[in-house]
């Protein structure tokens, strides 16, 4: 079941290939991993869902060796224009692990995608097990917490509330319980969140139901969520937006220096082969 909840068509993920291999030519940079965001990541895209490709990159060495302007452009971001139901773009290297370094939950995320489209064998496992390694639980914390209040009061607020609006606050929520909770980095995939999270067989059949209706309908059709769901999300909210989390010590951080310091060089004495 997994494995169809995240399928792309082949004929797409020949197009977002052809996409990557030409960034790669035109930036002179080397993609290390590229993967789905969003709905198609989490499972439960609709049938009208873009395709959010979201890449990591390491320029040459040269580029790291500029002295630039602190105003200067870095290139630490492409964004190709949004063509259709396509929208791709990514990270340096650099700015990825600066990001994850301070808490950044998204970066965390694309690494754990169940639809990759670039794995770069030097890179992923290695990044996978920093991951792990370097979980900052009160970072976590407090940003799916954010996302939660912030999409459930969007949720609340719409005058035609759709399936889309609530499991954005929905997942959020979930992820910090799932930290609450103890249990590490949290998960892409809603599912694998949910068998952890959801003890309620009531609730679980309640989003199965919602989520049933995301898959099969457009991303603004109107959906109406179980009041029991509802209810559940607001209450978590309030209990939540009065707790904390405890104290916990600050990893080490010196193995990402390490990692920028062995993508670089490698992809450039690659070129010198």
């Amino acid at each position: 079941m997994a494995q169809s909840l995240h399928a792309i068509d082949p004929a797409v993920r020949n197009v977002i290939d052809a996409h990557i291999d030409a960034l790669e030519r035109k930036h002179d940079i080397r993609i290390l991993y590229a993967c789905e965001s969003g709905s198609r990541g989490w499972g439960f895209a609709s049938q009208d869902s873009d395709y959010d490709v979201r890449f990591i990159f390491v320029h040459r060495l040269s580029w790291y060796l500029q002295v630039r302007r602190e105003a200067a452009s870095r290139e630490d971001v492409i964004i190709l224009p949004v063509n259709g139901d396509l929208d791709i773009n990514g990270w340096e290297l650099n700015k990825a692990l600066s990001l994850f370094k301070g808490g950044n939950s998204t970066y965390v995320e694309w690494m754990d995608s169940p639809v990759c489209y670039r794995k770069d064998p030097a890179f992923t496992p290695r990044m996978k097990k920093l991951i792990k390694r370097l979980h900052q639980p009160r970072q976590a914390y407090y940003h799916y917490l954010r996302m939660a209040q912030k999409n459930f009061k969007v949720f609340a607020e719409s005058s035609k509330p759709t399936a889309k609006e609530f499991l954005y606050a929905l997942r959020p929520l979930l992820s910090v319980k799932w930290v609450e909770l103890g249990l590490g980095s949290v998960p892409m995939r809603f599912e694998a969140i949910c068998e952890k999270i959801i003890e309620s067989d009531t609730l679980q059949s309640s989003i199965d139901r919602l989520l049933a209706l995301k898959r099969q309908a457009n991303e603004k059709d109107t959906g109406t969520p179980d009041p029991r769901l509802v209810a559940f999300v607001h209450k978590e909210l309030e209990r939540l937006k009065h707790g904390t989390i405890e104290d916990y010590q600050v990893p080490d951080f010196s193995p990402l220096d390490q990692l920028l310091f062995d993508m670089v060089t490698r992809f450039e004495a690659d070129r010198n082969k």
